[in-house]
């Protein structure tokens, strides 16, 4: 009798075991989570209004946070950022069976993504949604603890890391004090705003070995001689980009990634915001991975490079601006030749050369043609919640080239500044692309 009741609960415990929910880890080995948390940091960006510089450092840290505890479930595939970005060293291991590591990786994603943001209590009860269901789907307190607790480990390794980058060094550096001569950059309408990150050069580079490694080709000298090959293109910036329709209104509009744009009607002033242009890049890489069906490390390793990829390029392109200082054309349009012009974009609160568009766009769309090849065709959605239709691109390169063209259209750049900046973006892509090693089979 004592027999048959241990063979019955033998039974019972196994049956049990077979019945057991374990949809949370299929739910976590979906890349659609990760992507999830991705967009919800976005959106956050975009409600805290973050500039395109530091909106890149918002991305950065989260991201490699994540791909560095992914990559030890993954040694047989992914290397470590430790010892190729700057001053990283090797993160704690984990030790503990119990650990998810995909969920490792989300919570320390969230963790140190809720430290660099203003709206914190957005990241908590994303966190607590996401986690309440994964519990419905079987997470246990046991695994939720261990993975969290090691998450966090691993979120405070990376944020006394990041604390060591000058950022916050910069919050407390002198502004830009305006320059009289007519080639510098001076405050744009409407609101006239103060320079943007005038410092950004003295943030630590990740993979680039300074700042200053690859400076573009100087601007073209300042003139207002007809004859000047700057007067010529400040001219086709005045014939172009003050038309409210013309061929290129479309593609300006889609690209324009502005964080905040002011609108003034008569005594009152309202204004919108949207996705910054590293914010675009960070979901043309979610679009991707999702289509070419990556995995759930593939899409953390995906985002993690074109996130360090940003950071440099925003370095390398901010460098330039605050060095050469070039005048925006609508300031000497409004100046010498019409003072009603008006771009068909509002024009950003910094220095004109070289085109931060050209040179990210060109850095991201060479990291992901690394990662998912030349002739990736996609469409691209992240600017429907704005208002603005898809648009299909047959290359990651095709699109950073309509990105840079667009500042033309837009009003907001002369030519010089796109092309050129197309230039630095392929020096620093190319660059990060030959240096920062991550998968074991390159």
């Amino acid at each position: 009798m004592r027999i048959k009741s241990i063979y019955f609960c033998l039974i019972l415990i196994s049956t049990t075991a077979c019945f057991e929910n374990n949809d949370y880890k299929e739910k976590l080995k979906d890349p659609a989570i990760y992507n999830a948390a991705m967009k919800q940091l976005t959106d956050i960006i975009v409600h805290d209004i973050f500039s395109p510089p530091v909106a890149s450092r918002v991305y950065t840290y989260p991201n490699i946070a994540a791909y560095e505890i992914i990559s030890q479930a993954y040694p047989e595939d992914f290397i470590s950022f430790s010892g190729q970005l700057t001053d990283l060293i090797t993160i704690p291991k984990n030790e503990d069976p119990t650990v998810n590591m995909h969920l490792a990786a989300l919570h320390a994603f969230l963790t140190v993504g809720t430290e660099l943001i203003f709206s914190e209590e957005k990241m908590h009860e994303f966190q607590n949604q996401t986690y309440q269901a994964l519990k419905a789907d079987g997470l246990s307190r046991r695994v939720l603890k261990s993975s969290m607790s090691y998450g966090d480990r691993v979120a405070s390794h990376i944020l006394k890391w990041a604390d060591g980058d000058n950022y916050k060094e910069t919050r407390t550096d002198l502004k830009y004090l305006i320059r009289s001569k007519p080639q510098y950059w001076k405050p744009t309408p409407p609101d006239y705003m103060e320079g943007i990150e005038p410092h950004w050069n003295k943030i630590r580079t990740m993979v680039l070995d300074s700042a200053q490694q690859y400076v573009p080709k100087p601007p073209l000298s300042f003139s207002m001689d007809e004859n000047s090959l700057f007067f010529k293109e400040l001219m086709e910036v005045y014939t172009i980009g003050g038309q409210v329709e013309n061929q290129g209104e479309d593609i300006a509009k889609f690209w324009d990634c502005n964080p905040y744009v002011s609108h003034h009607r008569g005594h009152a002033m309202f204004a919108t915001k949207k996705i910054t242009p590293g914010g675009h890049w960070m979901e043309i890489s979610s679009i991707a991975t999702s289509q070419a069906g990556s995995t759930y490390a593939e899409t953390i390793h995906a985002h993690a490079r074109v996130a360090i990829s940003l950071f440099d390029a925003f370095i390398s392109c901010w460098d330039e601006k605050w060095r050469s200082v070039v005048v925006r054309p609508e300031t000497l349009i409004n100046e010498y030749i019409d003072e009603d012009w008006a771009p068909l974009l509002q024009t950003p609160p910094f220095p004109e050369y070289t085109s931060g568009h050209s040179v990210i766009s060109r850095v991201a769309a060479l990291t992901l043609t690394e990662l998912l090849g030349n002739d990736f065709s996609f469409e691209d959605t992240s600017e429907m919640e704005y208002g603005l239709p898809t648009r299909s691109f047959d290359s990651f390169l095709q699109a950073s080239e309509e990105a840079a063209l667009s500042r033309l259209y837009g009003g907001i750049h002369y030519r010089m500044a796109i092309d050129n900046g197309l230039a630095q973006g392929d020096a620093v892509g190319n660059y990060i692309n030959n240096t920062l090693k991550t998968r074991k089979q390159y």
